[in-house]
C-alpha cells in the first residue's frame, strides 16, 4: 500500500498568527527544535496563510538590518503557503515539494487546517537511501521559477 502523507508528516505543529511578534516566533522555533513555523489567519481556524523559517528571519530581517524587536511573522513570511492534504500521497508531496523547490510543506485536513508539516528529513527516515538521495537531489535542483524561495 502506498504511503499517504498522514503516515509520513510530523503532526501538529506549533503556528503563529500574522501579528505574533518575531521574537516570540523565534522562541517557538528554539522551544520545538524546528526551522518552520506556519503562520495561519487565527488559532481557531488554523488556515495556513504562509510559513516562516530561519532563514527567512536571518535574510530578510538580519541581513537588513532591521530591528528583530519591531516585527511580526507578517513581515518576513513567505507567502502564499503551499500545502497539501494529509491523504494524498506522499509520491504527490514528493512531486510538489520538487516543483517548488521547498524541504519542508505545510500539511493541512480537509477543512483546510493546519494538521501537520513534512520535511526532507521525514521523507528520509520512510524511504531507502537510493529514493531519499534521488528526492533531495531533485528538490535541490535549481529552477529558475522559484529561484529565492527556501521553504
Amino acid at each position: 500500500m502506498a504511503l499517504r502523507v498522514r503516515d509520513v508528516m510530523t503532526s501538529n505543529p506549533t503556528c503563529c498568527e500574522a501579528k505574533t511578534n518575531l521574537r516570540d516566533v523565534a522562541k517557538m522555533m528554539k522551544d520545538c527544535d524546528c526551522g518552520l513555523i506556519p503562520v495561519v489567519e487565527s488559532e481557531q481556524n488554523q488556515k495556513p496563510i504562509g510559513t516562516i523559517t530561519d532563514r527567512d528571519i536571518a535574510i530578510r530581517v538580519v541581513a537588513e538590518g532591521k530591528n528583530p524587536l519591531e516585527l511580526t511573522a507578517q513581515d518576513c513570511m513567505t507567502s502564499p503557503c503551499i500545502t497539501i492534504q494529509n491523504e494524498e500521497s506522499l509520491e504527490d508531496c514528493i512531486r510538489i515539494m520538487q516543483e517548488n523547490q521547498i524541504r519542508r510543506i505545510v500539511v493541512v485536513d480537509t477543512n483546510g487546517s493546519c494538521c501537520g508539516i513534512i520535511a526532507q528529513a521525514d521523507i528520509a527516515r520512510k524511504l531507502n537511501a537510493k529514493t531519499t538521495a534521488e528526492v533531495v537531489e531533485q528538490i535541490s535542483e535549481p529552477n529558475l521559477q522559484t529561484v529565492g524561495n527556501d521553504n
